[in-house]
């Protein structure tokens, strides 16, 4: 770490989620004590109702391993990177559930149900992948999408992960977040073709395909974060330096934006995948558990808000 700065989950979402109703958390892949003390965090902030799905003598071992006593939580017992997640989206499926968590299971497994055509999860948008991101001491909020699941999206796709990531800002009470849609330069150039895409997509959303935001673009990086960048830049829209939601324009720079501001920054990368039936926290295991909390705790009020 190149900050040694601890991490530090953000004031507003512990006081968003005062007084909240449970909400009831699938856990797919529960069988192991990391993806165990993922859910049992949630469940004594008196977040989430989990619902342990995995190998459920591995469970109630894991459990064991950290002290937990499980034996109020329902667990579904399906073995393997097939049947857990499957098991678990079909619970989401059946509104048994409003929200799930993949816990000891490779991504490509989980997300594989999710998809799936005919039982999986999906809706009329294209999913996308948000990390939500904050830094200690700063109350400022910002998104960053999509720097995990699409590599290199058109405009069309672009189009759901900037809805994806207003959704998501519109459960935690922002009304109508700044969106700027990123590239290298703040001018439309051909030589750059992600400040083209970036102005298409800025049209189509301000013709309509996007409500409740204000969406802008392209811009640098600089002029869509710091005010006086912007300024030098005679750029005086109501995004620019301003953002709270980066649209990038592939995975790469996604994922190289939010490890930059994690590893100099402590930033905290809450991450969570929208666009399906139900919010999913995806987890990694080398998260810290103040991220796991936030990611949950996300997961939680975005499901509350949708029922």
């Amino acid at each position: 770490m190149l900050s040694e700065i601890p991490f530090e989950v953000p004031p507003y979402l512990l006081d968003r989620i005062e007084g909240m109703d449970l909400v009831r958390m699938a856990i797919a892949g529960a069988d192991h004590p990391i993806a165990l003390t993922s859910a049992r965090q949630g469940a004594d902030a008196g977040l989430i109702d989990p619902v342990l799905v995995g190998d459920a003598d591995v469970i109630r071992a894991a459990a064991r391993e950290i002290d937990w006593d499980i034996t109020s939580f329902a667990i579904v017992d399906a073995v393997g990177e097939e049947k857990a997640p499957a098991a678990a989206v079909a619970l989401a499926r059946s509104g048994e559930v409003t929200s799930l968590m993949k816990g000891h299971l490779h991504t490509d497994a989980l997300m594989k149900a999710v998809v799936n055509r005919e039982h999986g999860l999906r809706t009329s948008r294209r999913l996308s992948h948000i990390f939500h991101m904050t830094v200690p001491g700063n109350d400022r909020v910002l998104m960053i999408t999509d720097a995990a699941v699409n590599v290199q999206p058109d405009t069309d796709t672009k189009i759901d992960i900037t809805n994806n990531a207003i959704e998501m800002a519109h459960a935690l009470g922002n009304p109508k977040p700044r969106v700027a849609l990123m590239s290298g330069t703040e001018s439309v150039l051909p030589a750059m073709p992600s400040s083209v895409d970036a102005a298409k997509v800025v049209k189509r959303a301000n013709a309509g395909e996007v409500k409740n935001a204000i969406v802008d673009g392209p811009f640098a990086f600089d002029n869509a974060l710091s005010k006086k960048a912007a300024a030098l830049k005679g750029m005086d829209g109501p995004v620019a330096g301003q953002a709270d939601i980066l649209v990038v324009p592939n995975i790469e720079t996604g994922n190289g934006l939010f490890k930059m501001m994690v590893y100099f920054m402590s930033g905290l990368a809450a991450g969570l995948v929208m666009g399906a039936v139900v919010p999913i926290v995806l987890t990694s295991r080398a998260d810290p558990p103040e991220a796991r909390f936030a990611a949950t705790a996300i997961a939680a009020i975005v499901a509350d808000a949708n029922n």
